[in-house]
């Protein structure tokens, strides 16, 4: 896989997180404070539950900032993947919220792409070849250090 093709992967990985955590954080800010949308009723009894929402959303954004400002290395490559199984996961686990919601839609498309995001930048950081001249390790540890 080439430098370009790893590089795309990170800005599609990058454009799907801010469109979708920038979706879901008005959704919050929607339902929380508004009472209005598909965020309203999970909501409406517990608003303070909506602090993981917006949190979640505004998390997601700025890691959309950074993958888009990321580098085709291997590191990237393995952290946006890190970052797709934990939303990917998270999906999963709470899926109720998809069903009590109406988002049924939302729930399996963000799920596949967080699915698809995840092979794709394990296949980047796969290909990805650590330079030769690339230091083993830090160095050595300095003797102040205990």
């Amino acid at each position: 896989m080439t430098i370009a093709i790893r590089h795309i992967i990170l800005s599609a990985n990058a454009t799907f997180l801010l469109a979708a955590s920038a979706g879901g954080f008005a959704s919050d800010v929607r339902g929380i404070f508004f009472g209005l949308g598909p965020v309203a009723r999970v909501v409406a009894e517990a608003p303070h539950v909506g602090l993981g929402f917006i949190e979640a959303h505004g998390l997601a954004f700025i890691l959309g900032i950074l993958m888009w400002r990321a580098q085709p290395a291997r590191g990237w490559h393995l952290a946006a993947a890190a970052i797709h199984v934990l939303l990917g996961t998270a999906n999963l686990i709470f899926w109720q919220l998809f069903i009590v919601s109406d988002m049924l839609l939302v729930g399996y498309v963000t799920t596949a792409l967080h699915g698809l995001f995840v092979v794709l930048q394990m296949s980047a950081a796969i290909s990805a070849r650590v330079p030769d001249s690339a230091a083993v390790h830090a160095g050595p540890i300095s003797p102040g250090y205990r």
